[in-house]
């Protein structure tokens, strides 16, 4: 059944690599591979010789929306004919043996592919069998091979996951995001000047209560507060909060004052 409603609204991002899925046995594998395709912009998917032919209804079940994928999905009766049109193909093999072919890390492949799609040439990239992985004659059809550096004592991938991998080590070959920022929604980042002002703040209370009466001390301790704050990116609703906490405890402080003074009197 072919043609669902409901999917996301999906589509090719450029000339990225053609996923081609050697033999399939489950339908939910399909599925699964088409939602991990569409989570890393590979959009195109060709089926050679699926065991239990094509379409099937459980890969849709499976695709969370991934539904465009395999409607799209186009059916090779083998290797060969599924590369055809494609002018560069890497396979995943996890223990390539007897084969003289370069052998990439997922990673290393995906910045090959990238300078291969920039070039207007079309690329493929094979997979093989749950059980069994790609035979030696699907082998012959690539120009290289691509290896995962995992664990060596459990490299075991479904296939969605092994789809997963690639799909991300594309992605992120040229995604643009920094590596690290902070989340600040509605406030940001704090000034130097807003932090110094509060600090100055909190320095004039810490005096006022006697927290800094150790004369010799008091300019490590203030540095020490001054590197406390400084370590990190406050932002201005922070500051904005740990300015009202000092006035409240400062407040609290000489309200207490006050009773006891009218206390002794």
């Amino acid at each position: 059944m072919t043609g669902r409603d409901g999917g996301a609204d999906i589509g090719p991002i450029g000339n990225a690599p053609v996923v081609i899925l050697v033999r399939p046995q489950l339908a939910d594998n399909i599925g699964a591979v088409s939602r991990a395709m569409a989570n890393g912009g590979l959009f195109e998917l060709r089926l050679v010789a699926p065991r239990d032919g094509w379409p099937q209804d459980k890969a849709w079940r499976n695709a969370s929306g991934a539904d465009r994928l395999l409607d799209a999905a186009v059916v090779y009766p083998d290797v060969p004919s599924a590369v055809s049109d494609l002018h560069r193909v890497f396979a995943t093999c996890p223990r390539p043996r007897h084969i003289v072919k370069p052998v990439l890390t997922a990673r290393g492949a995906a910045a090959e592919l990238r300078s291969i799609t920039g070039r207007d040439l079309r690329a493929g990239l094979l997979f093989g069998p749950e059980r069994a992985g790609l035979d030696n004659d699907d082998i012959a059809c690539c120009d290289a091979l691509i290896r995962y550096p995992l664990n060596p004592a459990f490299m075991s991938l479904n296939l969605a996951q092994a789809v997963m991998v690639m799909a991300y080590e594309w992605w992120t070959a040229a995604d643009q995001t920094v590596p690290r920022r902070l989340m600040t929604n509605e406030t940001q980042v704090a000034t130097k000047g807003d932090l110094d002002n509060f600090i100055t703040h909190l320095t004039a209370e810490l005096d006022e209560c006697g927290f800094l009466r150790n004369l010799p001390k008091r300019p490590g301790m203030v540095r020490n507060i001054h590197h406390f704050f400084q370590r990190g990116e406050a932002t201005e609703q922070e500051l904005r909060t740990l300015h009202g906490i000092v006035t409240e405890l400062a407040l609290g402080r000489r309200q207490r004052g006050r009773s006891e003074d009218a206390k002794g009197n």
